[in-house]
């Protein structure tokens, strides 16, 4: 009876200890994820060559306010936060962080990365963006603390409206790089090359990042289209 009662209580131990490590690793997914994003889209800036949707609407802010793009990102990410309300949508600490983090990390990347001089430096920050942008997407959806509150925003309008995903994305990123374009924020190749790329690239990357299960069961990986999911800073 003891020695049963002694191997019962070393697994309970082992089970906590693994469920600790599990929460860790995703925690660090989150941060590094997101940490990742905010400098990948600075190089992106840096490149000059074309901006991710939603960072084109905060360039063209940024030039508009004289705010840093860190900041603007960060105040609209708040804002469309708040019009998750009426949208009936419920904010996860990933979403919280995703306000927080990114704008900061931005603003710390341009404040020591400079301007790329010649085309094959652009071209070369604006892939390294690019690629790594689809890292941190990887990393911060596989961690599954919530979307950002771009994504969520295109969720809620699609269970609210009944309309498609794909649509309403797609009417939403028209609207922000229209408005962005017309404020002054960059349109260019780097952008066409973001969408068409971006999609495969978070995919990849959910699958490398995937965390296993706290049981030890196996992997957990987001499923289904990743252009559903990616995150919008």
């Amino acid at each position: 009876m003891h020695r049963s009662t002694s191997t019962t209580g070393g697994h309970t131990l082992s089970s906590q200890s693994s469920r600790h490590g599990h929460l860790a690793r995703r925690l660090f997914q989150l941060y590094a994820g997101l940490a990742l994003y905010g400098a990948s889209s600075a190089l992106l800036v840096r490149s000059g060559l074309g901006l991710e949707p939603w960072n084109v609407l905060h360039q063209g802010l940024s030039e508009r306010t004289g705010l840093s793009m860190g900041v603007v990102l960060t105040v609209v990410g708040a804002v469309v936060l708040l019009l998750w309300i009426p949208l009936r949508q419920r904010p996860g600490l990933g979403t919280v962080s995703n306000v927080l983090v990114i704008g900061a990390v931005m603003d710390a990347t341009l404040a020591v990365v400079p301007d790329a001089h010649g085309l094959a430096a652009r071209a070369t920050l604006m892939a390294a963006g690019i690629v790594l942008n689809g890292a941190a997407t990887g990393s911060y959806i596989a961690a599954r603390f919530g979307p950002g509150p771009r994504d969520g925003l295109m969720t809620g309008l699609h269970q609210r409206t009944g309309v498609s995903v794909r649509l309403v994305r797609t009417a939403i990123e028209i609207t922000v790089v229209a408005t962005g374009f017309v404020l002054g924020g960059t349109v260019g190749v780097g952008t066409l090359l973001y969408a068409v790329t971006i999609g495969p690239l978070a995919q990849l990357f959910l699958r490398v990042f995937a965390v296993p299960s706290a049981s030890g069961g196996g992997t957990v990986v987001a499923t289904g289209q990743p252009r559903r999911a990616i995150l919008r800073p």
